[in-house]
């Protein structure tokens, strides 16, 4: 992804995108000071470069029931690249998992995993991710506020993009 160039006018659409990826294209267009025709062809552009990944809805958990956030650390037996895949096949099926990462040090993945209480938390936690195979220990930490959400790429305004 390095190797992509991203001019003014690109970042101007990423950054409106990200705060409003239902916006129409003669907005963005508008917005970024060129026409609806080179707006389209750019944003195609960066979607089969990749940078642009998807369009979601945000959606609050507590509002469908989940009322309980924890990120558990989890530690492998073995990291060889078959169990690694295998690991994340399987995290992959769970839907309480609503985020993945793979780490470098002492955890080999952190998990963001919503449930409706702790009691269903702790019913995941004894009876699928520590019975997972090639788990070796779990570390969970209950999040008890969440307040920075970046929907805007000015969070990225100090990263350098290639022109």
């Amino acid at each position: 992804m390095r190797g992509v160039k991203l001019d003014r006018i690109d970042r101007r659409i990423l950054r409106d995108l990200q705060a409003d990826g239902r916006m129409t294209n003669v907005d963005l267009a508008e917005r970024a000071g060129i026409s609806a025709p080179p707006c389209l062809r750019r944003v195609r552009a960066l979607e089969r470069a990749g940078v642009i990944r998807g369009y979601h809805a945000d959606i609050n958990p507590a509002a469908l029931g989940y009322n309980v956030t924890v990120f558990a650390q989890v530690g492998l037996s073995s990291q060889a690249e078959q169990d690694l895949r295998a690991f994340e096949a399987l995290v992959n099926s769970w839907p309480e998992v609503r985020e993945c990462h793979m780490l470098a040090g002492e955890t080999d993945f952190l998990l963001k995993v919503v449930a409706a209480d702790w009691d269903a938390y702790q019913r995941f936690l004894t009876t699928q991710l520590t019975t997972a195979p090639n788990v070796n220990h779990v570390r969970s930490s209950l999040a008890i506020r969440t307040f920075a959400i970046r929907r805007s790429p000015a969070s990225f305004s100090s990263i350098d993009c290639a022109e």
